[in-house]
């Protein structure tokens, strides 16, 4: 692993973290979230994010194919070119205090960002992603354009969909930021299930209902 500078060598977590964003990437594929080398997977070190190269098969992926960047986008760590996807993933992390990111192309997330301007309360584990989700405005993939549309579907959200394209969720860790996207997939799926039966409306809840829940989700699993 090839590192650049003194402030980035001292980083004892670096190999730890590439290794946990390599493993997420591959579940991203073999969950079915996304195909081929769509989507792309970051964690946040210090002032370093590691984030998965550009085109690059995530199986192929090993300990000295790390890329890491700063937060202004230069590249401190690795030969790799970052994913294309590095403005969106940089202005998360400038704006929130995300330390993981995953972004797929879930298909059941992505046909309702084709549909709605925000995906309807079908259930109440919205609370998990603080409220009803945004679908962020169309603009092309890897440009500042759609960081800035991202950033203002996720106001006070750890998760948004893209229109025509996909999710992206963070976390406190990889592990957090991936459990969210695969409920938002689940989620649009089970709206897209329930909004298809012919003579039915989905019954939706209301706002106070679902703040109910993320209340009582503050003291949820073990302490």
């Amino acid at each position: 692993m090839t590192v650049t500078g003194d402030r980035i060598a001292a980083y004892g977590e670096i190999p730890r973290t590439w290794a946990d964003v390599v493993t997420t990437a591959r579940r991203t594929t073999s969950e079915g979230l996304v195909v081929g080398t769509s989507g792309n997977v970051s964690a946040r070190v210090g002032d370093v994010v590691l984030v998965t190269p550009s085109g690059v098969p995530y199986d192929r992926l090993g300990p000295d194919d790390a890329v890491g960047v700063d937060l202004d986008g230069r590249r401190v760590l690795g030969e790799l070119t970052p994913t294309s996807e590095l403005p969106m993933h940089l202005a998360v992390y400038r704006a929130t205090d995300a330390r993981a990111i995953v972004h797929t192309h879930a298909v059941h997330a992505t046909a309702v960002s084709t549909l709605v301007d925000e995906l309807p309360l079908v259930h109440y584990m919205a609370a998990a992603l603080g409220g009803p989700v945004r679908v962020a405005l169309y603009a092309l993939y890897g440009t500042e354009e759609l960081a800035g549309h991202l950033l203002d579907a996720l106001d006070g959200r750890t998760g948004a969909l893209l229109r025509n394209h996909g999710t992206v969720t963070y976390g406190s860790t990889l592990d957090q930021a991936y459990d969210r996207t695969a409920q938002l997939e689940w989620m649009c799926r089970l709206w897209l299930t329930a909004a298809t039966v012919p003579g039915h409306t989905p019954t939706l809840l209301t706002g106070a209902q679902v703040a109910e829940v993320a209340e009582k989700l503050r003291g949820y699993g073990q302490r």
